[in-house]
């Protein structure tokens, strides 16, 4: 780039989590966790298209390290990533069905 060329920059808008007072300490490893949770189950219940599940993925991407949330995707095709209370939180999830996955 020479001496005569401006650059041209675009805006940008950074946005993270907004404060969840279930989380108040700095460590915002389980406030990760429960977005990510949180977005499995809204996605099960109401689909893909519902709106308001967008929020708990910009939650859980702004918060969570990539290498995690592709380590729980892998497990969650798998059938190995399912939280303790599974049965209640996921009835219909395809793992927990009597066919199995």
């Amino acid at each position: 780039m020479s001496d005569d060329e401006e650059r041209v920059t675009k805006p940008f808008k950074f946005v993270t989590a907004g404060f969840d007072a279930r989380f108040p300490n700095q460590n915002q490893t389980k406030h990760c966790w429960q977005n990510y949770v949180d977005y499995q189950k809204c996605i099960i219940a109401k689909g893909e298209d519902f709106a308001p599940c967008h929020q708990f993925k910009l939650a859980y991407r702004s918060l969570c390290p990539s290498g995690w949330t592709e380590r729980w995707d892998e497990q969650r095709g798998e059938c190995f990533f399912l939280p303790s209370s599974s049965p209640l939180l996921f009835p219909h999830h395809p793992c927990i069905s009597s066919t199995g996955c």
